[in-house]
């Protein structure tokens, strides 16, 4: 079954500030979307709406997954429907174990012994040493081991749709190399939707993505392929 997330004329504010505009977006299973724009252009204020952060008001349009609109969810009932969200900067939680964090969002409810199997397997494609199982939730993470955990609840969640807002910063050229093939995997195998929010396009050289949208201006201004990435290397955003 192929899902599809779409958001239509959707403009949000914040503090009764506005800051998205008429935003149209449609992402299809197994597609790779990837957002770009200059620094405060709102590409964060997206992956937040979408998830349902209540700091952001949704002033007009709608957000639907496979045409059910889904704008007034609470987070959790958002997750359970198969949105997952990468964040940007991944909050510290002292007291819960990764492993054990991991156990409870894991939708197939293997045993122990199963899952903690799979789990190995998948923390040698990232490079993880599994004594980070043991380690409380992002707590006293390094900035790319953050982001590594991201990408591993992605690969055990298998949501319908997975943004990831800056997964690549603070990744180095190996890093960002080995988190291209999770992206591509997940959306290739996995079939998950990705919407990538970046505005380097490093990352973007291990990835063929489907789609390319600059937000400025509080909407998207440009959609594109890999011709318009090529543009904004040469020009940058100013021009785009």
């Amino acid at each position: 079954m192929q899902n599809i997330l779409k958001l239509e004329k959707l403009s949000v504010s914040a503090e009764d500030k506005q800051i998205l505009n008429d935003i149209n977006l449609t992402v299809k299973s197994g597609e790779i979307h990837v957002i770009m724009g200059p620094n405060g252009s709102g590409k964060s204020t997206l992956a937040h709406t979408i998830m349902g952060h209540p700091k952001y008001k949704i002033t007009s349009g709608k957000i639907f997954l496979n045409k059910k609109e889904f704008s007034k969810l609470k987070t959790e009932q958002r997750a359970k429907l198969g949105i997952f969200l990468g964040f940007q900067n991944p909050l510290e939680v002292s007291g819960i174990k990764l492993f054990s964090f991991l156990k409870t969002i894991n939708p197939e409810k293997e045993d122990a012994l199963t899952f903690l199997k799979n789990t190995k397997e998948k923390l040698k494609k990232l490079d993880i040493k599994e004594e980070f199982l043991e380690r409380d939730l992002n707590f006293n993470f390094s900035g790319g081991e953050k982001k590594r955990s991201e990408l591993l609840q992605m690969q055990i969640l298998k949501p319908k749709f997975a943004i990831l807002d800056e997964i690549d910063s603070g990744m180095d050229m190996d890093t960002l190399k080995m988190a291209a093939k999770i992206i591509l995997k997940s959306a290739k195998e996995d079939q998950t939707g990705i919407i990538l929010i970046t505005h380097n396009t490093k990352i973007l050289k291990n990835i063929s993505p489907d789609f390319i949208h600059i937000i400025k201006d509080k909407t998207i201004i440009r959609s594109g392929d890999k011709k318009l990435l090529k543009e904004i290397e040469k020009k940058g955003f100013k021009k785009a």
